[in-house]
């Protein structure tokens, strides 16, 4: 029985594809059902981040995971290989995620999965600003789910 229905591509900045299958599978096992279709994970220079936040967001400075929803007819960084509805992208700053890894004493992998997830309910529509707790306490389930206390 497959449990969801998530497709996910992982590139860098350029596009080109990085090989990270225990990120992907881990993401597909943890997701929350209501996760179905195709979405990018990009691995982008802290620079890149920087630059995406402030013409997205108007922040300069830089952070470590920006959503994008895909929105009416807004191409994406990631071609769409399958006929599957298109989530939208995922980005993550390596450096910061290196960094903040280092910091809380756990492997950059480790660090990555949390962004990638956390970036995956922005897609889905949950909003931590406005949800009362609601994007964080599912946050933390399914990362206690997926091995990650």
């Amino acid at each position: 029985m497959v449990r969801n229905q998530l497709k996910i591509v992982v590139v860098d900045g350029r596009g080109r594809t990085v090989r990270a299958d225990p990120l992907r599978r881990w993401l597909v096992a943890v997701a929350p059902r209501s996760a179905r279709g195709e979405l990018a994970l990009v691995l982008v220079s802290d620079r890149k981040m920087r630059s995406l936040n402030l013409k997205f967001r108007g922040v300069d400075r830089v952070t470590d995971v920006l959503s994008f929803p895909l929105c009416g007819e807004e191409t994406s960084t990631a071609s769409h290989s399958t006929g599957e509805r298109y989530l939208g992208d995922v980005v993550i700053a390596t450096g910061v995620a290196a960094r903040q890894a280092r910091n809380a004493g756990h492997r950059l992998g480790i660090e990555f999965r949390i962004l990638a997830l956390h970036g995956l309910l922005h897609l889905l529509g949950y909003d931590h600003e406005r949800d009362n707790g609601e994007m964080t306490r599912l946050e933390l389930k399914l990362r206690r789910n997926g091995g990650i206390p």
